[in-house]
């Protein structure tokens, strides 16, 4: 129904003066007066933004998203930066020669060498007892500034911790830096005392070429990730195309290592000397591990 409010001013005087007690009640309720309600609108006024919009404007926006695509943005493709290391390192544990046996049976023993941060485990000698053996060669990155080597004899236990028997630390000599052999037997502590508990059989020898290093990089990944295989664990090669047959490489031998090596091996003969060298493809710790093998 329309209402003409020319015709009929009184029906528009009260729908004038109810909305003006309307909006006095609303005034009241809130505690304002005229003169602060004119002052807030004016300063709801004031934060009103006049001008062009910006892009984003009443846009919810994912600002730790845009700033880790930022910093990914920013890094390179490949940050693997090579350990300082000085060169490989060949320790050859031969055999020990203990004091006592501790324990009702026979001790197994073996040998646990640590090199800066790197720790290598031997074979488990069983029932070696006072006279273990190993005849284990490990390989290993010497870091710069490490000129000490750290060596531990434990028994294996079955139902207990392994047992700490000896230890000792080994000084790499300076010779064996500039690429000499060295072998000799090292004093052990323990139980019995400082240098009391027997006597390790260790050859050290050095090459400045270090092991390669393996890298594994991850598909859309702003960082590469490096993964270092455990010493003890068996490497898995995984090729899609059969590898081809290397050629055959003339034997080069070095009169002075197997000059060295005859030294340390006196009692054997010169031609088995040499002809396990050759065999071995003139790699002189796999002919001292190979000599020390017939040496049993």
């Amino acid at each position: 129904m329309h209402i003409n409010i020319c015709k009929h001013p009184k029906i528009f005087n009260r729908k004038l003066y109810a909305l003006y007690i309307f909006l006095l009640l609303i005034l009241t309720k809130m505690g304002l007066t005229g003169d602060e309600m004119a002052e807030r609108s004016e300063s709801h006024w004031r934060k009103a933004m006049i001008g062009p919009l910006p892009d984003d404007f009443l846009r919810v926006t994912n600002v730790q998203g845009s700033n880790n695509k930022r910093t990914a943005c920013r890094l390179p493709v490949s940050q693997f930066v090579a350990p300082n290391h000085v060169g490989r390192i060949s320790i050859t544990c031969a055999q020990a020669k203990l004091v006592r046996n501790y324990g009702i049976t026979r001790m197994d023993p073996y040998v646990r060498i640590r090199v800066g941060h790197y720790v290598y485990e031997t074979q488990t000698d069983p029932n070696g007892g006072k006279n273990p053996r190993w005849n284990r060669v490990i390989q290993s990155q010497l870091p710069a500034g490490v000129n000490s080597i750290y060596v531990e004899i434990y028994d294996e236990c079955n139902f207990k911790m392994d047992e700490l028997i000896a230890w000792c630390e080994i000084k790499v000599p300076e010779r064996v830096l500039l690429g000499e052999t060295h072998e000799q037997w090292y004093s052990l502590s323990g139980k019995q005392g400082e240098g009391l508990e027997g006597a390790i059989d260790v050859v050290l020898s050095f090459c400045n070429q270090p092991m390669p290093s393996y890298m594994y990089q991850a598909f859309q990944m702003p960082s590469p990730l490096l993964m270092v295989p455990s010493v003890r664990s068996t490497p898995v090669y995984v090729t899609s195309q059969p590898p081809i047959p290397p050629q055959a490489v003339p034997v080069q031998v070095i009169e002075s290592e197997l000059q060295q090596i005859k030294e340390m091996f006196p009692n054997i003969e010169v031609d088995v000397v040499k002809t396990v060298f050759e065999a071995n493809r003139g790699d002189k710790d796999a002919t001292i591990n190979s000599l020390l093998q017939l040496n049993e």
